[in-house]
């Protein structure tokens, strides 16, 4: 997910977090290098021709722990540690903000985070979204797990009851809204800057379709 607010505050900072185990660390480890090993095979070779075994060897684990770590080689590409952070920022805005206000700080600060770390790897990502059939349609399986975390986020955030049907239908509107904003940037060359097409989406999720001018 991912132009800020009036109202924003700062968030906790890495020092102020718990501290991960040696056990998560390694796990956080494992992870990267298995995304990190993906990314370049597919960089060298396309994302057909790269296998399993490939990703394995070049990540230096088995494809046992591959399979562990991601389901599928869909999942390598698609999966990121962002969803906790965007629940967790959710959960650190001002009670009295507007909902409109933090959703709007929130997805603009998960696109922050994961374009800064590595825009090479983003543009990559959305890039296989659009030419991939398998990386799409994994994607579109994965938006109910995260409308589910983002039901509660918003349940939560405004007393509402997380299983109605309209902070469902709110949810997942948002999720696929962001995802088609995902690709269009992509089919674009991504030749557009990626938070004023993430502002125009939020625009039509809180006032409807504008009107076209005539």
């Amino acid at each position: 997910m991912t132009g800020m607010t009036a109202a924003r505050t700062p968030t906790p900072s890495p020092a102020d977090r718990p501290r991960l185990g040696l056990r998560e660390r390694k796990k956080i480890k494992t992870r990267e290098a298995i995304r990190t090993a993906t990314y370049e095979l597919i960089k060298e070779q396309g994302y057909d021709a790269t296998t399993i075994e490939q990703i394995a060897d070049r990540a230096e684990v088995s494809p046992s722990t591959v399979f562990r770590y991601f389901p599928t080689k869909e999942d390598i590409v698609l999966t990121d540690e962002y969803d906790a952070v965007v629940l967790d920022e959710i959960r650190q805005r001002p009670a009295d903000e507007p909902w409109p206000d933090t959703i709007r700080y929130v997805v603009h600060r998960a696109i922050q985070l994961g374009t800064t770390e590595d825009e090479e790897v983003s543009r990559l990502r959305t890039h296989l979204m659009v030419q991939v059939p398998a990386v799409r349609s994994r994607m579109m399986e994965s938006m109910s797990g995260t409308g589910r975390m983002l039901c509660q986020a918003i349940g939560e955030r405004t007393g509402r009851e997380p299983e109605s049907l309209e902070v469902r239908v709110y949810a997942m509107s948002l999720i696929g809204g962001l995802m088609e904003t995902s690709m269009y940037w992509a089919e674009n060359g991504h030749r557009d800057d990626l938070d004023a097409l993430v502002d125009r989406t939020l625009d039509v999720l809180e006032h409807g379709l504008p009107r076209e001018d005539h």
